[in-house]
């Protein structure tokens, strides 16, 4: 069994093929682009593509709410798979604020230069705050 941090970077990898998928108009399965990335399934995998997928509309929404002068989709795919997985998670489940923050902090050090990744951090540190506010 994988850790979640490499099957968050897994996640991050199939959304940006997906997102790529889509650009082309091109037809997928999601298990099968799942089996492309993965040899084993998971369903920590499974269940947060398909709930990305699902709610991408409310959190593009939600991430546009916070990006100052941008919108999401001016970010790349990576970025912009990053930043909806960790939506997602702040959002709908369970794991713990820090841990989805800084997760998503490590994957775009892999993936993006400096300022995104600050960009990332204080979209996602402003929707943890964004309660507190209200």
């Amino acid at each position: 069994m994988k850790n979640r941090t490499t099957l968050r970077k897994n996640i991050v990898n199939i959304l940006y093929k997906i997102f790529i998928y889509e650009e082309s108009k091109i037809d997928y399965e999601i298990e099968d682009v799942i089996q492309s990335e993965m040899t084993d399934s998971d369903p920590f995998v499974s269940s947060c593509l398909k709930g990305v997928l699902k709610e991408r509309e409310t959190l593009i929404s939600l991430a546009n709410s916070y990006l100052v002068d941008w919108e999401l989709k001016r970010l790349s795919k990576v970025d912009q798979a990053i930043l909806l997985l960790a939506i997602y998670e702040l959002e709908y489940t369970d794991t713990p604020r820090a841990v989805v923050i800084n997760e998503a902090i490590e994957l775009s050090k892999l993936y993006s230069d400096e300022k995104v990744v600050k960009m990332i951090n204080g979209v996602l540190d402003s929707i943890c705050h964004k309660d507190e506010k209200n």
